[in-house]
């Protein structure tokens, strides 16, 4: 039996999920900040103080609760193709404009660091958390099957 938290009446949270955007955006911050530390040392970036590191995670997180929204929306599809790319780019986009908002809400008008790219590769990295089953790859065959059969009753009959 799952235990999840109702949202909107319509989806449930489920706990797994939670633990999987916790790890991951602990993982991602991690990288990050390492990332930044490294560019302390080698290129003498600004250290990387406990207030940049408490923003890198809170934009992080906020990047892969909009990828699994975006993921619940619309799963990933099994076979590699046009439809991912597609998919990609309609993620990324928008994430790169709501992570200049972050950044902006976050950091002022001063960017201090590349929150926003932050934001849009968590939010890239974080649709993939759901993937279309079998069943429903089945009923979307279908369905454009059924429309293409529509499509060509339509030219007969004209």
């Amino acid at each position: 039996m799952t235990t999840g938290i109702a949202i909107g009446g319509r989806y449930k949270l489920n706990s797994a999920i939670i633990l999987w955007i916790v790890r991951r955006a602990l993982g991602i911050s991690f990288f990050v900040d390492l990332f930044y530390l490294a560019g302390h040392y080698i290129w003498g970036w600004d250290f990387p103080t406990p207030l940049v590191l408490a923003q890198i995670l809170i934009t992080v997180t906020l990047g892969l609760i909009i990828g699994a929204i975006f993921a619940k929306i619309w799963p990933i599809p099994r076979q590699k193709g046009f439809e991912r790319v597609i998919r990609t780019l309609l993620i990324s986009i928008p994430a790169v404009g709501l992570g200049f908002g972050v950044n902006f809400i976050l950091q002022g008008l001063v960017l201090t660091h590349a929150l926003w790219m932050i934001f849009a590769v968590s939010a890239w990295l974080g649709s993939g958390i759901f993937m279309r089953t079998v069943e429903q790859e089945r009923e979307e065959q279908e369905r454009r099957a059924a429309q293409k059969a529509e499509r060509e009753a339509r030219r007969r009959k004209k």
